[in-house]
């Protein structure tokens, strides 16, 4: 063959091999942007002639990417041949599908093992959580290269060994920056941080990862100054460098620091972003968390449930839901912790047709069969009023964890269903499930509400020698709120006077509680001296006080109280109603409904309700209105309490055979339980309110606490 044939005979050979390279290297790429489609039709369009190994390993690991293991097993097993490379690929092909029997299957079938196959295989173990076992098949391998000590190594400092892995760091014998790196993350991990520095001193070359793993173990381990002077002498920064260092002042509370760093920022990622809307949320600047979020070109899962987090956590309610409908409309999926956090809005604000939503698409992902869920579930349906939903949740767990009996417990107190409360409390028992504190407090309360004062003080007595639980101040302030409500005030005094802790808020607030229902000024008086100290400013006990001199009409007395609100600079925390109309949430505050646009309709409900109340016997009570005024005046101004123009509001929009559900954020005023008694009776409606203290089922000239409140 001459020469010109011979070269053409070369040329055609070397196009043939840059063929069969291309074809692999393009359908690698497309199964890289998620294309398996065109990755099978290069596979399929290359003649058989042609298909290298390389090709067939290609489109293998193709399919494992696209999550389709039968598939790649399948073309595996059609391959013409194998080598090493094609039996590695299928090792860890499956383990990143979470198959690692069926890899440890391949890897003692394969007929030939390279470090690669050991190096995966122990690798597949550490991802599993089964360092044991890696740990074994690592002292196994014939040859260990250093990716195989680093994976080991990491292994061992996943499962929080950290001087078992500074053992086989001082044993390898390469020791590269990756192996470096980790353990120095390890000891950060631990705060052994000296260790950590020590390592990092003695390095003779730092990447960006190095450098960002010293600074971020400083910034989490509370040494905040120190890490921002390793940050300014970075060679080199990257996005996680910045973020690690805005860490460190955000979950410090130096917002301060935080916010100029973030100005700094040459690129400011979701994850940062992110950062800066919870730190400035939990500060109490959610006006600041909110701008960052509506800069944001763009927003991951995370972004969103940080401001849901921050509105729920900080009282703004109705931006949360506002926020969720708007997820709706912009087609954001909604993550765990956002669908959380709303259905803990929804408790709040006894928003249940939003409640029912959330619980809906909790269905749809299934995340209602977690216990944690399920208790959410059954706060939310009781804190909105329906308990027949709450018991059917409650139902469907044959294994119920503690939480969800005490939100059972808990729920039927909360409606002055005492008998109810003390049955579920006796099949928490009987289900083998021991109550804890909470649950006490719970049934206690229950008691309380219903009036049963010898099964609660009896409970009382058992916490200690039968259930080993003991008992705490908030126990305390159960059987004061017991005794104080049964009318026993000075056995509920005795017993403040017996606790063998300091009794606080919670405790003289219940007596106080007591001393307006049974009106015992004396001891009244005692209380809310006792509540001055330890809450200066809150007005409420000091309101109350002036409801009980009011009623006897000691208006100087009044005017005293009124004076020292005002110099002290106390707190008068303003009533107010809500009630929620087709997923809308409409307030109303004390006075009149001038702000709400129906105004003039609510208005002449009212008055129509007046006119009905007056028909059915209906006195006002002039005791609850705080100022020295004509009877006229006084019988105006309860008659523009919050609790009333919501269930004015109720009556106009709610459809006829629903409830009416009302919640409010303070205590009912005597007058009006006394009204919507009479106003569910009147107008055959069932009205459900919940305030401050539990809630009031209204119908038919009944409630359900029997005025037992």
């Amino acid at each position: 063959m001459g020469y010109h044939g011979r070269a053409t005979v070369l040329w055609s050979m070397l196009m043939q091999v840059r063929l069969q390279c291309t074809t692999a290297n393009a359908i690698a790429r497309y199964a890289r942007s998620g294309q398996l489609d065109h990755a099978r039709r290069v596979f399929d369009e290359t003649p058989l002639a042609l298909r290298t190994i390389s090709s067939w390993n290609a489109m293998v690991a193709a399919y494992f990417e696209a999550r389709q293991p039968r598939e790649a097993l399948f073309l595996f097993e059609r391959m013409p041949h194998r080598n090493t490379v094609s039996w590695n690929g299928l090792i860890s092909g499956h383990i990143k599908n979470g198959m690692l029997l069926e890899a440890r299957g391949v890897f003692d079938a394969m007929p030939d093992r390279n470090v690669v196959s050991w190096t995966s295989m122990v690798r597949g173990y550490v991802r599993n959580g089964d360092v044991a076992e890696a740990e074994r098949l690592f002292w196994q391998m014939p040859d260990k290269n250093v990716v195989s000590w680093t994976v080991m190594l990491g292994g061992l400092l996943q499962d929080a060994r950290i001087e078992d892995a500074r053992r086989l760091f001082d044993m390898m014998p390469e020791k590269d920056v990756v192996a470096v790196t980790n353990m120095i993350g390890g000891y950060c991990e631990e705060g052994r941080l000296d260790e950590a520095r020590a390592l990092f001193d003695q390095m003779p070359k730092r990447n960006v990862v190095t450098w960002t793993t010293m600074v971020s173990g400083y910034a989490r381990n509370g040494r905040v100054d120190v890490a921002r002077k390793l940050f300014e002498v970075m060679p080199e920064r990257n996005e996680v460098s910045w973020t690690a260092m805005l860490m460190g002042y955000t979950h410090s509370g130096r917002m301060g620091e935080a916010s100029k760093l973030f100005d700094m920022m040459p690129v400011k990622p979701v994850v940062a972003c992110n950062e800066m809307i919870m730190g400035f949320g939990l500060a109490g600047e959610v006006d600041k968390a909110r701008r960052v979020f509506e800069e944001m070109k763009d927003r991951d899962d995370g972004t969103w449930s940080a401001l849901i987090k921050v509105y729920e956590r900080k009282g703004y309610e109705l931006e949360a839901l506002g926020l969720f409908r708007r997820m709706q409309r912009e087609g954001v999926a909604l993550n765990f912790p956002s669908l959380i956090s709303v259905l803990s809005v929804c408790a709040s604000l006894a928003s249940l047709d939003h409640g029912r939503q959330v619980h809906g698409q909790l269905v749809r992902s299934e995340f209602d069969q977690d216990l944690f869920v399920a208790s959410v579930l059954i706060t939310m349906y009781i804190k909105c009023g329906d308990l027949v939903r709450a018991k059917r949740v409650f139902d469907r767990f044959p294994l119920k964890d503690v939480v969800m009996w005490n939100s059972m417990v808990t729920g039927y107190s909360q409606h002055g269903l005492g008998e109810e409360a003390l049955n579920v409390f006796y099949d928490m028992g009987s289900s083998g499930v021991p109550p804890d504190d909470v649950t006490f407090i719970g049934v206690l309360s229950a008691c309380s509400y219903s009036g049963k004062v010898k099964e609660g003080l009896e409970l009382f007595e058992s916490m200690k020698c039968k259930y080993q639980v003991e008992p705490g101040v908030e126990h305390y302030a159960c059987l004061v709120d017991l005794l104080g409500r049964a009318g026993q005030v000075n056995d509920a005094m005795k017993l403040v006077e017996k606790m063998p802790m300091e009794p606080d808020a919670i405790v003289w607030g219940a007596l106080l509680g007591a001393c307006r229902t049974h009106m015992n000024l004396d001891l009244a008086e005692v209380a809310v001296d006792k509540l001055a100290q330890l809450e200066p400013k809150n007005a409420g006990p000091i309101v109350l006080l002036s409801h009980m001199y009011a009623s006897r009409g000691r208006w100087k007395d009044v005017e005293v109280l009124r004076k020292k609100i005002k110099s002290r600079s106390v707190i008068k925390l303003p009533g107010c109603s809500w009630i929620e109309i087709e997923k809308k949430v409409h307030m109303f505050t004390g006075g009149d409904s001038k702000g709400h646009p129906e105004q003039p309709i609510i208005m002449k409900m009212l008055e129509k309700l007046g006119g009905l109340l007056r028909e059915a016997g209906y006195c006002p009570d002039g005791s609850f209105v705080l100022h020295d005024v004509d009877e006229e005046e006084k019988t105006h101004s309860l008659g523009y309490h919050s609790e009333k123009l919501a269930v004015a509001y109720g009556l106009l929009k709610v459809p006829k055979g629903m409830p009416i559900r009302v919640m409010k954020n303070l205590r009912v005023c005597g007058d009006c339980h006394s009204a919507i008694k009479l106003i569910a009776k009147v107008s055959g409606r069932e009205i459900i309110l919940r305030d401050a203290n539990r809630f009031h089922h209204f119908k038919d000239g009944y409630c359900s606490c029997k005025d037992y409140w």
